[in-house]
């Protein structure tokens, strides 16, 4: 993905209603599925906040009636995984451009 118009903003809805905006910063696939990698966005009402949530946050992709949704994953093992592969991924795309 392209860096040269910025970053990619989404706003998804937790299970309580709160919306949150999240950062894309990259998609890979696993097993089949595709997965994408955010980071929440931090806004001015949460710059001092330390809140312990705030890592990486993947999601799948499900195709569901022709539209792509994004879902939690269904499992730890599931989520260790594919964490692994993104800090593989994102990890060695900084040493590439040293």
């Amino acid at each position: 993905m392209s860096e040269d118009f910025g970053p990619t903003f989404i706003t998804v809805t937790d299970e309580d209603g709160n919306e949150i905006v999240l950062e894309f910063v990259d998609a890979l696939e696993y097993n089949g599925q595709m997965y994408q990698a955010f980071f929440p966005a931090e806004t001015e009402d949460e710059e001092d906040s330390d809140d312990e949530d705030t890592g990486l946050v993947i999601l799948k992709v499900i195709h569901e009636d022709g539209e792509d949704l994004l879902s939690t994953l269904d499992s730890d093992e599931e989520l260790d995984a594919v964490y692994d592969l993104f800090i593989e991924s994102l990890f060695s795309d900084e040493e590439e451009d040293e």
